[in-house]
């Protein structure tokens, strides 16, 4: 049995960027709903909210009544009432569940979780040291506001994995030798991604339609993700290090950014500093040198507005990292101590790029 209660959730995407979406049982995203194939469910539905709302189990079977779209299945849940929805599971894999009533706004407010249904009998392979899951999903909220913005159709300025956003997406740590899977749903709006990791190929081993066969999987460096669907990837985590994991579409990895910024490439911006400060104390034009100038606003001394977060950049071991958005670090450890973050990954002696030395470029023949 589970119990989802619909409610507003003040949510921290970052510890500088804080919202009033919609979730539910207090968090955004829902909490991720766990059973195995041929287990009988029953699931509570308590609408908090101050608008009607229901719930889709996305992909699974189910009686039709059940299958909660609005008005089609059943009349959606009011304020204050709660809804019972009952079903067996009659298939093993990774799915969603999401708001079927006015899906535009629910669903941009937070209105979503994810679905694990384990099989009945495992087929060979299947067993896993690791399973992670990740829920990718988009955003329009505009520097220092404090919603969502349900109405917009493409200029999305913060994509989110598990509904944080880098920094603040927590890491995936690994053993050395585990086998790994990663199941990732994609609830986005308008946007497919394409879900890069470094350092590995993987197999595609499974969609939201079921397992693949052995002979059917294949095997990838990049799954693509499509808006509405799942995909789980599977490996063995042999090589140690901290691995970025993505969305390849570059400015998926950006935060809070706009389409209305001028190109300031290659342009000298002393002068036009001088002169902005005339006219607004601080101005400060950036990007210069291409939007990594954004990586550490702060440090520049350029102060960030309140409720937001800057275009890009995260700590790294070695300088600011000046990834945002949908980006997260597989961290594999010969040796782990726990369960949380080890930290950065220290490079062994001769594994890790430098300045090259004089002598080296002489005896490559390059000259610079």
């Amino acid at each position: 049995m589970f119990h989802l209660v619909a409610e507003e959730v003040e949510h921290a995407f970052t510890p500088t960027l804080k919202a009033r979406c919609w979730g539910y049982n207090g968090r955004v995203h829902g909490p991720t709903i766990e059973a195995v194939e041929g287990d009988r469910v029953r699931v509570y539905v308590t609408n908090r909210l101050g608008a009607p709302t229901t719930v889709h189990w996305h992909g699974i079977y189910l009686p039709c009544g059940m299958d909660g779209v609005g008005g089609l299945t059943q009349r959606t849940i009011a304020p204050g009432e709660t809804f019972r929805y009952e079903w067996t599971f009659r298939q093993s894999g990774t799915f969603m569940y999401h708001s079927h009533h006015d899906e535009m706004t629910q669903m941009a407010m937070g209105m979503m979780g994810m679905i694990i249904v384990h099989p009945r009998r495992p087929p060979a392979g299947y067993e896993v040291d690791r399973d992670f899951v990740l829920m990718l999903s988009e955003w329009k909220i505009a520097p220092g506001a404090k919603r969502p913005d349900p109405n917009e159709m493409s200029d999305f300025n913060l994509l989110t994995m598990n509904a944080h956003a880098f920094p603040a997406t927590v890491p995936l740590v690994c053993q050395t030798g585990d086998r790994v899977r990663i199941r990732i749903g994609n609830l986005s709006a308008m946007d497919h991604h394409p879900i890069h990791l470094h350092g590995y190929y993987f197999k595609v081993v499974a969609t939201d339609g079921g397992r693949l066969p052995a002979s059917a999987q294949w095997p990838e460096t990049t799954v693509l993700v499509p808006t509405g669907s799942t995909r789980d990837i599977e490996f063995v985590a042999d090589a140690p290090g901290d691995w970025a994991m993505h969305c390849h579409m570059t400015h998926h990895v950006m935060n809070q950014m706009g389409h209305g910024l001028p190109n300031m490439i290659g342009v000298k911006t002393k002068a036009i500093a001088a002169k902005g400060n005339r006219v607004v104390e601080g101005y400060m034009p950036m990007g210069e040198h291409g939007m990594g100038d954004m990586a550490d606003m702060e440090a520049m001394g350029m102060k960030v507005p309140d409720n937001s977060i800057p275009m890009l950049g995260g700590k790294g071991p070695y300088d600011v990292i000046t990834m945002g958005g949908m980006f997260t670090i597989l961290k594999v450890r010969d040796r782990l101590e726990g369960e949380g973050d080890p930290g950065w990954y220290e490079m062994p002696p001769g594994t890790m790029a430098t300045v090259a030395k004089p002598e080296e470029l002489a005896r490559d023949g390059i000259d610079v």
